[in-house]
């Protein structure tokens, strides 16, 4: 899912693209992508653009006669630039916002559609659409401190829960939790006011110079590959693969449809992490350490050979 830092590459590629520019047409090609009647397609023709920004991970287009197009990708949408009038693709295209130097394809890959569109009027409609989490990079660290502190959950699900705060998913959570060295099952009213700041202090940096760094390596381009899978990430996508600090083989949680990456060394003391379900199912030879692991995984083949 794009995240705060790929919601402002998009953003970095449109302003200079779509400002002030007329829309003269929208072509919706997937029923499920728009997901209000408020304002038809229709009265968007002819609008020129007037302001675009970041809503948590929607992005918002502002439409001059206060009319707003706010866009939630969701997993598996993304975005892309092509010359005017250029067809919607079939199988993977969601809508066409199209402008006199070009048009903005909307693609959604896989079978579940479940990027979407609204079309509103009004800050008060838009307001409505925002989770309200918390901006990290406007935020103090007190601030960030009493919306963590909100609820008792792990530290990983309270990064992700777009009510706490904005912009953060699976995959740049992990890399905060990687920059403060915390596991990212840590319980958020456990957290001391040290490893509270330093979770805030790592969240701003890990979010800014990801931004800074996708937008220095785009350039001028349209952002063409938006992906969790970064290469110079710490952990994120990297199990198995050393961590950059200590070398140890990165490790990975699956639970429900998400997962937490991390290094044993750096965040949990060396402790493995254990999802729900294979913890039920091997209970007390679920190893506990790295050392455990490999030799696991060594005695593995000479338990195939007998």
């Amino acid at each position: 899912m794009p995240e705060l830092p790929d919601i402002e590459l998009y953003l970095s590629a449109l302003r200079p693209r779509l400002l002030g520019q007329p829309l003269t047409r929208l072509r919706v090609a997937s029923p499920f992508f728009l997901r209000s009647v408020a304002v038809s397609p229709s009265e968007f023709e002819g609008r020129p653009v007037v302001g675009l920004r970041r809503m948590g991970k929607r992005l918002v287009f502002a439409f001059a006669g206060d009319l707003f197009a706010v866009m939630h990708l969701m997993i598996a949408g993304r975005l892309r630039w092509a010359p005017p009038g250029a067809p919607v693709p079939g199988r993977v295209g969601l809508a066409a916002f199209d402008f006199p130097e070009g048009s903005l394809i909307v693609t959604e890959a896989g079978s579940r559609k479940r990027a979407s569109l609204h079309l509103v009027a009004g800050d008060i409609a838009v307001g409505a659409l925002d989770p309200g989490g918390l901006e990290v990079l406007e935020a103090s660290d007190e601030e960030f401190a009493e919306a963590l502190r909100r609820e008792n959950h792990t530290v990983k699900r309270a990064l992700t829960d777009p009510h706490l705060f904005s912009g953060i998913g699976n995959a740049f959570s992990d890399e905060i939790l990687h920059a403060a060295r915390l596991s990212p099952m840590a319980l958020t009213q456990a957290l001391t006011d040290d490893q509270m700041r330093t979770l805030y202090e790592a969240s701003v940096a890990v979010l800014r110079n990801w931004s800074r760094r996708l937008q220095e390596e785009t350039g001028d381009r349209f952002p063409e590959k938006v992906t969790p899978f970064r290469p110079g990430m710490a952990v994120h996508g990297r199990h198995g693969q050393p961590c950059p600090r200590c070398g140890a083989p990165v490790q990975r949680i699956v639970y429900a449809s998400n997962e937490a990456n991390y290094c044993a060394p750096c965040q949990t003391g060396g402790r493995l992490l254990a999802d729900r379900a294979l913890s039920r199912l091997l209970r007390d030879d679920w190893p506990k350490t790295l050392d455990e692991l490999e030799q696991r995984k060594k005695a593995a083949p000479e338990r195939r050979r007998r």
